[in-house]
Formats: C-alpha cells, sequence, structure tokens
C-alpha cells in the first residue's frame, strides 16, 4: 500500500517535470533557438510552445548582462545600448586621446545571431574598437573634434555592413566623449583666447572706424550746411542790394546817376567810422577827396527838380 502511494507520487513528479519541460511561454520581444538531437529544429514565438522534453533543447548563446557576459538561452529582440569603456586612439596629426562611444543595435535575425558568430558582444565591442580607430585615423584632431556626425554616420555604416551576417541590425552609434592630452587641452585654450581676444581686438577696431566715419560724415554735413548757410546769406544779401539799388534807380535814376548816390554813402559811412574812433587825433583826407565832393554833390542834384 505504502509502495503503491510512493509511486504514484513519483509518477505525478515526473509529470509536473515532463509537462513543465514540454510546455515553453516565449515573452514578447524574446525568443530562443531550439535543437533537436543537437541539430536546429525551431525558433519558438512568443506565446505557448511545445517541444519534446530532452530531446529538444534551447540553444545557449553570449550575452552582455550589467556589463558581464553569461551564457543565456533567451534572445533578446529588442534594440540594445552598450556602452564601451574608453578607447585610446591615434588621430592622422599623430594626437593620442581617448574615445568613449554608445552602439544602438538589434538582433534581427536570431539563427544567425547564434550560429555564424560565438560570442556577438565581445565581436560587436572588438569590431567598433578597430573601426573606430581606422576612422580616427584618417582624421586630423580639429576635424575629430568638429566632425562628430560625420564619425557617428561612418561608424555606423561600416558597422551595420559587418554586422549583418551575424543578424545584426546597427541603428545608431553615438561618441559620447573625447578627450585629448591635457597638454593639447591647455594649447586649444590658449588658442581659443587668443581668438577671442581677436575677434574683440576686430570689433573695438570696426567700431572705432565706424565712429570716425560718423563723425567724418557728420563734420562734412555741418560744412555743407553751413557754406550753404552762407551762400543762402549771400543770395538774400544780393537780392536786398539788388532790391535796394532798384528802388534807388527808381527814385533817382531821372535826375542823375544812382551809382554817384551809392559811392557817396558809402564815402561818408568811411568817414563817420574814422573820426568816430576814441584816439583818432588826425584825420586823412583820402587822395580822391575831390571826387568824394563830387559825390557829394551829386547828392544835392537828386533834391533838384528837372524843369
Amino acid at each position: 500500500m505504502e509502495f503503491g502511494i510512493v509511486f504514484l507520487i513519483v509518477v505525478i513528479v515526473l509529470a509536473v517535470v515532463v509537462l513543465k519541460k514540454t510546455i515553453v511561454i516565449i515573452p514578447q520581444s524574446e525568443t530562443k533557438i531550439i535543437e533537436r538531437l543537437g541539430k536546429y529544429y525551431s525558433t519558438l514565438q512568443p506565446g505557448i510552445n511545445i517541444i519534446i522534453p530532452f530531446i529538444d533543447k534551447a540553444k545557449e548563446m553570449v550575452a552582455l548582462h550589467r556589463g558581464r557576459y553569461v551564457f543565456t538561452n533567451t534572445i533578446d529582440l529588442r534594440e540594445q545600448v552598450y556602452d564601451f569603456d574608453r578607447q585610446n586612439v591615434i588621430t592622422k596629426d599623430n594626437i593620442q586621446m581617448e574615445i568613449n562611444a554608445l552602439l544602438y543595435f538589434q538582433i534581427v535575425d536570431p539563427f544567425k545571431s547564434v550560429y555564424e558568430i560565438n560570442n556577438l558582444p565581445n565581436a560587436i565591442e572588438k569590431l567598433t574598437q578597430t573601426t573606430l580607430r581606422n576612422i580616427i585615423g584618417e582624421l586630423e584632431l580639429d576635424e575629430t573634434l568638429t566632425s562628430r556626425d560625420t564619425i557617428n554616420t561612418k561608424l555606423r555604416e561600416v558597422l551595420d555592413d559587418a554586422t549583418d551576417k551575424w543578424g545584426v541590425k546597427v541603428n545608431r552609434v553615438e561618441l559620447q566623449d573625447i578627450t585629448p592630452p591635457a597638454s593639447v587641452l591647455q594649447a586649444m585654450e590658449k588658442q581659443m583666447q587668443a581668438e577671442r581676444n581677436k575677434r574683440a581686438a576686430i570689433l573695438t577696431s570696426e567700431g572705432e572706424k565706424q565712429s570716425l566715419i560718423l563723425k567724418s560724415e557728420g563734420e562734412k554735413q555741418s560744412a555743407i550746411l553751413q557754406a550753404e548757410g552762407l551762400a543762402q546769406a549771400r543770395i538774400r544779401r544780393a537780392e536786398a542790394e539788388a532790391i535796394a539799388i532798384n528802388k534807388i534807380t527808381e527814385a533817382v535814376g531821372k535826375s542823375t546817376n544812382p551809382a554817384n548816390y551809392l559811392l557817396a554813402q558809402k564815402y561818408i559811412q568811411a568817414l563817420q567810422d574814422i573820426a568816430s574812433g576814441e584816439k583818432t587825433k588826425t584825420v586823412y583826407l583820402p587822395y580822391e577827396a575831390s571826387n568824394m565832393m563830387g559825390a557829394i554833390g551829386g547828392i544835392k542834384d537828386l533834391f533838384q527838380i528837372k524843369e
């Protein structure tokens, strides 16, 4: 009786174990490679899958988990990111520096990722390192620092082409850090400081130049306006004198020459100016005094009424 109970328990346990090994539940975005008696049999799809226990077996592969290589029989089909350690690279102008790269890839063919390469994460890492060294070796330091997008594009294209036979799709590559040597950083800092000083000097010179130009333009405009003002004043005075002469001509033109009248006015005004001086003791009459008298006589004629 007791033997029968023990036998029944053993059968139930074996049934549970066999059932557990027969039914395989695959989560979404994951898969497993099944080998039957050591030969590829099928690639399991998400959901419930039935296999033959002890005959069918999931193929193990190497994966990177939290920075360590581990063996697993589950293949993750989601996009994965590898943060590689800093790599020493040498530029075309023989400058050694450190570069840290991020690689985003996705397994698109589980069969190739298992059977075409022994250690997929290690192969991708080594391929990334060598390709990065080759690309950086073709560029000078300045090009390396200013051409990240170009480097990322070239690196992605090379890696995507090389990993295609492993069933891997490289979606994106990003250079996270580019660290030149300390001496180069100091030289770059001095160069940038010199460039800033140069730009500041250029801006100062441009400002002074513009200031001088504006000042010259202002002086030019002021001189032009002043000259125009003088010209307008002279024109106005000439017009006023012309009007006065016309008036005099209208008044005296019939009796005498108006020029004699104007000349007499000038002589009289000049004599008044000479005589009005505070320290004037002697008054010199001009040599042409007789002419002045004649001009004054002409004034007398202004008041004569022509018969």
